[in-house]
């Protein structure tokens, strides 16, 4: 019998807040506790990670803020990815950047990641990215034990194609609930391969990584980002906004109820991506962006 549960789906808040760079922020561990109860207060309660994050050490950040205040833990939902082995100093047992999907490293990784967080157990766990040697039945059993052992609660993936995506949910009994994958007015591969589409079919959440695609939506160069950031410009303006409100709203804006994950350790960010939730964009609007990034009229 595999795991079972009602398929509510993701259930978390609107925007996620992202922790990957949280080594670079140089906070104190009082200074982190700090942002994630402002985040908390500004209603993002979906903290993003995974096990490779900082050299793998992220997590652990995370989960030292966590436990000088563990109550805060029953406010959030955590999400974190598991399946990359990448070479760290602090890994020096990985020679080879590679995918390990074996029940094995899943049931290894889920449990460093719960002591790195210093929880009890994970809201979401995603497969960070698909692996040729994916053996979906294998994986199949991983989720089954962590989700009896009450370790994860809920499974999804990131960066997985459609026919990824179902191969895997072939072997399960309950619905993966989400696919990160990389979204912006930059990126727009998802929007036409079908990614979204099935997203939609299948009630699962898009987390949308690289929301400003790398910062390119400001300071990018090329023909196609200068034609879109000259658009957003001009729309933040009609709308009394800032060009990362207009970015945020044009993502939130598709029906696909694409949660952007946000990367930034300023809680200003933060609050201005919260406030773009209350910007109304237009069709007309949605697709003068589109048209920009296209670099032609639709067909």
């Amino acid at each position: 019998m595999r795991y079972q549960y009602h398929p509510l789906g993701f259930e978390g808040s609107r925007i996620a807040q992202g922790f990957w760079r949280l080594q670079e922020w140089n906070m104190t561990s009082a200074d982190t506790l700090s942002f994630i109860e402002d985040c908390l207060d500004l209603g993002v309660t979906t903290f993003d990670h995974a096990d490779i994050y900082g050299g793998y050490q992220c997590e652990s950040l995370f989960g030292e803020a966590l436990k000088q205040k563990p109550a805060l833990r029953d406010k959030m939902e955590i999400v974190t990815k598991c399946g990359i082995l990448l070479p760290s100093e602090n890994r020096p047992d990985i020679q080879v950047h590679r995918y390990d999907y074996r029940a094995e490293h899943i049931l290894a990784s889920v449990d460093q990641s719960l002591a790195n967080l210093q929880c009890e157990y994970i809201d979401t766990l995603l497969l960070h990215r698909p692996s040729p040697l994916m053996d979906a039945d294998e994986i199949a059993q991983a989720f089954d034990l962590l989700f009896t052992l009450g370790k994860v609660r809920h499974f999804g993936v990131s960066n997985f194609t459609t026919r990824q995506f179902d191969l895997l949910q072939s072997r399960l009994d309950a619905p993966l609930i989400i696919n990160q994958v990389e979204l912006s007015p930059l990126a727009l591969q998802h929007f036409e391969d079908g990614t979204l589409d099935h997203a939609q079919q299948h009630a699962v959440t898009p987390m949308a990584w690289s929301p400003f695609a790398g910062g390119d939506l400001f300071s990018g160069v090329s023909d196609k980002a200068k034609r879109v950031q000259a658009v957003l410009a001009e729309i933040a303006q009609e709308k009394n906004c800032t060009v990362d409100q207009a970015v945020i709203a044009w993502l939130l804006r598709h029906p696909a109820g694409i949660c952007p994950v946000m990367g930034s350790g300023k809680i200003a960010r933060l609050a201005t991506a919260v406030e773009a939730m209350s910007i109304q964009l237009s069709d007309d609007d949605w697709f003068r962006v589109w048209i920009a990034s296209q670099g032609q009229p639709v067909p």
